[in-house]
């Protein structure tokens, strides 16, 4: 079994659930990158989680952890009815004060 830090094991069990469970796991002043978008705060990675549900269903399974400077890589094996799936996505996390900080999501 993959040994994830708690608040990125926090945000992978939330992303089954719900947008609001999945911001409570970020700063209040988190930055996530994903699709060529960045979302900054809170509130607005609760919006990015909540379109991105609607828009697509699907699961995200960890199989890798690294470590790179301050960053916690995590790779993941993401299934779905997105263009591409399945595809091997690198979720790369900065932590802070038991939280998310920073996340950046790319192939």
């Amino acid at each position: 079994m993959l040994q994830l830090p708690h608040s990125i094991a926090a945000y992978f069990q939330a992303d089954l659930s719900d947008a609001v469970s999945v911001s409570e796991c970020f700063t209040e002043d988190a930055i996530v990158k994903d699709e060529g978008n960045t979302y900054s705060g809170r509130n607005a990675i609760r919006d990015w989680k909540e379109k991105s549900s609607r828009k697509y269903k699907y699961t995200a399974e960890p199989f890798s952890i690294d470590e790179a400077g301050e960053q916690t890589i995590v790779t993941a094996h993401v299934v779905g009815n997105f263009p591409g799936s399945p595809v091997d996505l690198r979720y790369f996390f900065g932590l802070h004060a038991g939280k998310i900080a920073s996340l950046e999501v790319k192939l």
